[in-house]
């Protein structure tokens, strides 16, 4: 059968890859540590499992509209006030099936062939891809000298006449780094000057370490304001994954062509998951404080060990729950007959012998770095960072 260019262009998602092999291995009765899931490890907050059981038991399981339900978006813009001082009506914003619907939609209607997007790397493995789904092309920028973060000067240097948008994330996935005020305030006047859309995919906004408040480039003065689309969800801060609600919030001109494409491919996000979600963003917020302190002290352990390790170097993650160490001396050398070629097979070989599940930075176009997600217990950290230690040991004798 001949399949079209775009699809065999793409690749399969190396982190959903990663956790199919540790699935795998699981079945087979092999305990694996598991620091590749990109996923709380909590269970949904009782409050909200238990809007969901009474919206099924009071009817709310038919088609609502197409960009959500009036009363969620309502919610949506009166959180982001909140949050961020930003003033949105619903005609601003689009529930869809998980954020990363909400930005795959964001790309389809802002992109055209020839389009240039400038992605930040390390980049979330989904950027890319979606970008060439839509036409574009994606310029891939190199910020392992700066901290994991984009700079004025770099994105200055990136930008061509064929550019076209700009994707943030902060907190990052994969590398926990977040950006200060002041460095967004230096990126936002590049893309004012340069009239780019920026698409800032805050989904891990609430899973900050730093002890400041978070920061919206969107909040930074009218100008970029009006060219920023804002991603968010409650996948993260409501350990809600499974659940699939995301939204978009933004330009209501961008924001009315990402609905009517919507429209011709899911239509409406759940309905169930709709009323989940109201009840999490209406909520109490105390589940999420204790979400956040947990993560922070896993963080400080993990970044604690992987220290510790000869050869490792890793940055302390500011957000998400994930740290992206150096481990490019364990590539390139022989380890059981077997040449070590990348951190995909540097990844292979933690998850065949040390039973640790991890995800291979060339995944997020960082080769020579392991991303590990601290979405577990203490215990399990621990247990984890002893069998890399060892597996490390052994391969450098």
């Amino acid at each position: 059968m001949r399949l079209s260019r775009m699809s065999t262009g793409i690749t399969k998602s190396p982190t959903f890859a990663v956790e199919a092999k540790a699935a795998a291995m699981r079945a087979q009765g092999i305990d694996v540590i598991p620091f590749g899931a990109g996923e709380p490890d909590f269970d949904t907050p009782e409050h909200i499992r238990e809007e969901a059981k009474a919206s099924i038991d009071s009817g709310h399981t038919r088609y609502t509209p197409t960009a959500g339900t009036a009363e969620l978006r309502q919610a949506i813009a009166d959180s982001i006030l909140a949050r961020h001082g930003l003033a949105y009506k619903p005609s601003n914003i689009i529930v869809s099936c998980g954020a990363k619907h909400s930005l795959f939609n964001a790309f389809l209607a802002l992109v055209d062939p020839g389009d240039e997007v400038i992605v930040p790397a390390p980049y979330w493995v989904s950027y890319p891809d979606q970008v060439r789904i839509a036409g574009g092309t994606p310029v891939i920028v190199d910020t392992s000298s700066t901290g994991f973060k984009l700079t004025a000067e770099v994105l200055e240097a990136a930008i061509t006449p064929h550019t076209r948008v700009l994707i943030l994330n902060s907190p990052s996935n994969p590398t926990g780094a977040s950006y200060t005020r002041a460095e967004l305030e230096a990126i936002a006047d590049v893309v004012v000057r340069h009239d780019l859309v920026v698409i800032s995919d805050e989904i891990y906004d609430r899973l900050l370490y730093t002890g400041e408040d978070y920061v919206s480039i969107a909040a930074l003065g009218g100008e970029v304001r009006e060219r920023t689309l804002i991603v968010n969800g409650v996948s993260k801060t409501y350990a809600m994954t499974g659940w699939r609600i995301g939204w978009a919030a933004g330009n209501a001109e961008l924001v009315d062509a990402m609905n009517r494409i919507q429209s011709h491919s899911t239509s409406n996000p759940c309905s169930v998951s709709q009323r989940a979600a109201l009840a999490a963003l209406r909520g109490p917020d105390e589940p999420v404080q204790a979400m956040v302190d947990a993560f922070r002290e896993r963080g400080e352990r993990m970044w604690e060990r992987l220290n510790r390790i000869p050869y490792v170097s890793c940055p302390k993650p500011t957000g998400a729950f994930y740290c992206f160490p150096n481990v490019g001396r364990y590539v390139g050398i022989e380890f059981e007959g077997r040449l070590i070629e990348s951190s995909y097979h540097l990844a292979d070989v933690i998850l065949e012998h040390a039973h640790v599940a991890v995800v291979a930075g060339a995944a997020f176009g960082c080769d020579g770095f392991i991303r590990l997600s601290y979405a577990t217990s203490i215990d399990r950290i621990e247990d984890g960072m002893d069998r890399i230690e060892r597996l490390f040991a052994t391969m450098l004798k």
